[in-house]
């Protein structure tokens, strides 16, 4: 397994730079980039005519990552070239939100089953369920096929991402990634750093991700009320407070969502993946060094968990929330840092700043739907 990246600053660098990719041929090439880049079909048509047997996946972010730092208005571009795994690449149109479970389901059957070890999803990142996304795609693998992925950004403007794949570049698709045979090995780190703020209350009242009432009072009501100043600058201020989700007894689930939309006239609040009904919500905020902290969790979760005599470069795929990179500011590179220095010098990172992330997680072990965490697909041969 060999890991080439490119990190283009515009369009005009795409013949040039991107010219040694048709001498490598890879089997997947991994696309992460700035709005520009999605806009029109010039990267999209160059990289599958350079690259024509290759799975295609990516998106749209609010920042790009590589090696061991954060870019803003760039496209990087991993290929990799497999020794032993195949990868294969297929898309689905997303028909809204409420399509989101049954496009997972369409993703799913379009991978054959015969020796999948995991799939890599990329979604859009506004008008979409997460989470029913992420239970479509389980409900049609087999158990043992791994999940991870996130869905695309737009540098927090929440209005129009997008994902590239087999229909080129696409503001309406899900794209996914399926990798095959028992050479391929992933592992997965997924820890947030958020601290609570306030005690947790009771869920009366939601419908799939839609929140209306928490303790029988609108939902909306109470948000304000503890973002007091911040409450002006929704719905973006919600990427600072984001909610925990908490069993019915009030358990942890390392889980978190983050406020998408606000409905002043519902009083409701709209997450970016469903909410248990029979749970509570407590609310969140963090520091720079809480969140660099659950960046190193993550990180060691994820290195520590890979198995087997393990040859060749490996990958690290990093997602992490457009929350966090508010809260960090000007000190988001360290959150990278932190991930690439544990990982090690030998390991390739690349990754993006998310609407929300998609991995196992260190409580449940199960796929989840996550927002405000860091996550990381760790990926080696054997």
């Amino acid at each position: 397994m060999k890991t080439l990246q490119i990190i283009l600053k515009s369009e005009a660098e795409i013949n040039a730079k991107l010219a040694v990719i048709s001498e490598m041929q890879p089997d997947l090439i991994l696309v992460f980039g700035a709005l520009a880049f999605f806009q029109t079909q010039v990267l999209a048509e160059a990289v599958h005519q350079l690259a024509p047997n290759a799975a295609i996946a990516g998106c749209s972010t609010a920042g790009e990552i590589a090696v061991d730092r954060v870019y803003d208005n760039t496209c990087v571009i991993s290929a990799i070239k497999f020794d032993k795994t195949k990868a294969a690449g297929t898309s689905t149109q997303l028909l809204g939100m409420h399509d989101s479970f049954d496009a997972g389901v369409r993703l799913a059957k379009n991978l054959n089953p015969k020796d999948l070890s995991a799939v890599i999803v990329f979604g859009v990142g506004v008008n979409i369920n997460g989470s029913g996304l992420v239970t479509g795609l389980q409900s049609e693998l087999p158990k043992h096929v791994s999940i991870s992925g996130g869905l695309a950004a737009d540098a927090g403007a929440f209005k129009q991402t997008w994902t590239v794949g087999p229909a080129g570049s696409t503001d309406d698709h899900v794209v996914a990634v399926g990798l095959y045979g028992d050479a391929i090995h992933l592992s997965y780190g997924s820890f947030a750093g958020w601290m609570p703020f306030g005690p947790a209350r009771k869920v009366t009242k939601s419908v799939e991700n839609v929140l209306f009432e928490l303790d029988g009072e609108r939902a909306l009501d109470i948000y304000k009320r503890y973002l007091g100043d911040y409450a002006k600058d929704l719905p973006v201020a919600a990427l600072l407070f984001p909610f925990e989700m908490l069993g019915k007894d009030q358990e942890k689930s390392g889980i978190f969502r983050t406020i998408l939309g606000v409905n002043e006239k519902e009083g409701s609040l709209t997450l970016a993946g469903d909410i248990d009904a029979n749970g509570y919500l407590k609310l969140m905020h963090s520091s720079t060094e809480k969140l660099i902290a659950g960046a190193e969790t993550a990180a060691i979760h994820a290195k520590d968990t890979l198995t087997g005599n393990l040859v060749g470069e490996p990958l690290a795929i990093l997602i992490s929330c457009v929350g966090r990179k508010l809260v960090m500011g000007d000190r988001v590179d360290e959150e990278v840092e932190a991930v690439a220095e544990i990982l090690g010098k030998n390991v390739s990172v690349t990754g993006f700043y998310s609407n929300g992330e998609i991995a196992g997680d260190k409580f449940l072990g199960e796929c989840h739907l996550h927002n405000q965490t860091m996550t990381i697909t760790y990926m080696m041969e054997t």
